[in-house]
Parts: C-alpha cells; sequence; structure tokens
C-alpha cells in the first residue's frame, strides 16, 4: 500500500469531558457539562484531513484486539481513511477535560509500546513510496525514524506543546524538514522557529489558536495568517488539520503564504464538530 503522504503515530479512542474550568490540583468535585466519545489521536486526525481533500495518504497506526480497538479502525476505515494497522500491546486511550475556550488536559489511560519491527519490510516499501512522511511523537514512530531518514524523503514532524527542552522530541526535530507546534509552553514562539530553521528546517510554523499562526521559512522569512472565524464545537483535531490543509498545498505546488491560509481553512472545518473530523459525524454521530 503506497501513497503520496506516509503518517505513522496515534489513533486513539477517546472520552472528551467538557468542564466549566479545568480541575485544580486538590480534592474537589466538578460536574461535566458535556460528554462524548469519539476517534481521537494526532496521526488519526491528520489522515482524515488529508482524504477530505483528496490527497492519497497512509496511516500506520497500531491498535490492540480490543473494543477500543475495533471502534477506532471501523470508524476510520468507514471514514474513507486508507491504513495500515500494526498490532500493538494496547489501543491507545484518551481521557480529555476541556473547556469551552480550548484548554486541554489530556490523560492518557493507555498507550501502545513499539512493535518488533516485523512488518519493517512492508512500511519501508510504503515510506519510500511517498513524497512525504509524516511522523508523530509516540514510541513507534521513534522507532521508525532512522528508517524514515534513510529513504531521503522528506519529513513532517508536530510537536505539539514542546516546552524547547524535552529530550524525546529531539531526535524528531532534528530529522525535521518541517517542523509544527503550537505556542502553549514556548516562551518566545518566533525564537524557537527560526532555531528549527537554522538546525535544518525548511519551515516552521506555530499555531497560535484564535491569533492563526507564525511560519518561517527556508529565507527565514516571517509569515503569518489570521484563523478563519468560526463557531467553536470542540478544538481537538485543529492543530492536525492545520498541518495537513499546509501540507496538501504544498504539495500542489503553494507558496508559504498560501498553504498557511490552506492550512487555517482546513483548522477551521473541525473546530465545529465534536469530532475529529466532519467525516466522523456520519460514523460516529
Amino acid at each position: 500500500m503506497t501513497a503520496t503522504v506516509f503518517i505513522a503515530g496515534p489513533a486513539s479512542w477517546n472520552s472528551i469531558v467538557v468542564l466549566d474550568r479545568l480541575p485544580e490540583p486538590v480534592p474537589h468535585m466538578q460536574f461535566a457539562e458535556e460528554t462524548w466519545e469519539t476517534v481521537g489521536g494526532t496521526s488519526a486526525g491528520k489522515a482524515l484531513t488529508l482524504a477530505s481533500l483528496g490527497r492519497s495518504a497512509l496511516l500506520y497506526a497500531l491498535t490492540a484486539a480490543d473494543e477500543p480497538g475495533h471502534r477506532v479502525r471501523d470508524a476510520l476505515a468507514h471514514a474513507g481513511v486508507r491504513a495500515r494497522w500494526g498490532t500493538g500491546d494496547a489501543t491507545e486511550r484518551h481521557l480529555n477535560l476541556m473547556t469551552r475556550e480550548g484548554k486541554r488536559v489530556s490523560l492518557y489511560l493507555a498507550s501502545p509500546s513499539a512493535t518488533d519491527g516485523r512488518d519493517d519490510s512492508a512500511l519501508h516499501t510504503a515510506m519510500s513510496g511517498a513524497e512525504v512522511i509524516v511522523l508523530d511523537l509516540a514510541a513507534e514512530p521513534l522507532r521508525l525514524l532512522p528508517a524514515a531518514v534513510a529513504t531521503g524523503r522528506p519529513i513532517w514532524v508536530d510537536v505539539h506543546d514542546y516546552d524547547g527542552e524535552s529530550e524525546f522530541h529531539r531526535p524528531f526535530l532534528a530529522a525535521a524538514q518541517a517542523v509544527f507546534c503550537n505556542a502553549d509552553r514556548l516562551a518566545d514562539p518566533v525564537r524557537f522557529l527560526r532555531s528549527c530553521v537554522a538546525g535544518g528546517a525548511s519551515l516552521a510554523v506555530c499555531t497560535l489558536g484564535a491569533d492563526g499562526a507564525v511560519a518561517i521559512d527556508a529565507d527565514g522569512t516571517e509569515h503569518r495568517v489570521a484563523a478563519v472565524p468560526v463557531d467553536v464545537v470542540d478544538t481537538n483535531g485543529a492543530g492536525d488539520a492545520f498541518l495537513s490543509g499546509v501540507l496538501d498545498a504544498r504539495l500542489s505546488g503553494a507558496c508559504v503564504p498560501d498553504a498557511l491560509a490552506a492550512g487555517s481553512r482546513a483548522a477551521a472545518s473541525v473546530l465545529g464538530t465534536r469530532h475529529l473530523h466532519p467525516l466522523l459525524d456520519p460514523v460516529i454521530g
């Protein structure tokens, strides 16, 4: 199975709990405003947006032979996502505590370990045949990182709320031609983006929530894009959609400003649903 974009990383089953405020670190009681279950995972989110844009993509993710794994695989298949499923020792599950403003605490209930590599021959073929490899933060993509580098294909990474110091993120950053992050834990996002370009990336982008996004290109030029106004239902998956919109546009030959605008539109398209993407609305309900 080959595709223009190869994506490796998490696909999960999530429980979403909406609160009026994030819990304080003291014993207390709060009442949820709303709860639901849905597909999660940063790689699943990217694959869904690329599928909606008509871009050929292959998702590689791990699930176990359990009920959450069945739900994830079935929902993504019905949403039109092409996937190669590895056998994990667990299906990733999250409990996301959310506010209406988009603040989030993600509790990881289960996360699969890296595999023994028995499927690597097929994975190497898929990565070699792709125009771009997207590796998300998880044990299995980290294991695949040297093989991905060896293909010579551009590698895109999403380091999410990176604080500028975590050791786990460093191998991904060192291999990346394009780096995406958000500003939640960065004191100076532009400085971080410039450090990524100085380190070898040709594009570095930081999403800024309602303030849009900022990017530094290979020439060191700064670009900014505004967020597309939308009535927000849930912010999960917006960053994944943004990256996918930028990636799709760049593969189609768009300049950086136009690609950022495409990313902003893609992000807006998922903010109005309770799921990672509207493609899941008729599947999960």
